[in-house]
């Protein structure tokens, strides 16, 4: 993750009439980098997760049947090999279950059990009340303003990725 300060830091080097684009990128990486940030030590220190781990049972959580591993890892834009290790943990924990498909032994699905479930509420109706809390400064026309603005962004730019 990026220093907030250095990002910070190049945000202010960049005139502000020159390099909107490069401004624009480098404030939202600086706020994303500090929400991450808040949230991570707020998971580890209350609930003794990493935030990819509440990432896959927010996941599961919505698909009460399970979900296949490369499902999960196409969802999370991550690699199967990144998955299994969290996936091992959440089941030592009994969190979550992990069973091979019956009709194709290599593949797995993986679902969260009743407990697992049951953490999964608690800890998503705090992190909740943590990004409101990260949040409170700003007013309703501001929150729906920027939601609208970003959703423009994203719509942009996934008309500039490359396949």
């Amino acid at each position: 993750m990026v220093d907030v300060a250095d990002v910070e830091a190049m945000v202010r080097a960049v005139p502000a009439d020159r390099k909107p684009e490069l401004r624009l990128w480098l404030r939202m990486l600086s706020c994303a980098n500090l929400i991450s940030a808040d949230v991570r030590q707020r998971l580890r220190s209350s609930y003794g997760l990493t935030l990819p781990q509440f990432d896959l049972m927010a996941q599961l959580y919505r698909e009460p049947e399970g979900l296949r591993l490369s499902d999960l890892s196409r969802r999370m834009m991550v690699s199967n090999g990144n998955l299994t290790g969290i996936v091992e943990r959440l089941a030592e924990e009994r969190l979550l279950t992990r069973e091979a498909m019956p009709t194709d032994r290599r593949a797995f699905v993986v679902c969260l059990t009743e407990t697992g479930r049951a953490e999964f509420a608690k800890v998503a109706n705090a992190h909740e009340k943590w990004i409101k809390n990260l949040f409170a400064e700003m007013d309703e026309h501001t929150l729906a303003s920027l939601t609208r603005d970003l959703g423009l962004l994203k719509a942009s730019v996934q008309q500039g990725v490359e396949p």
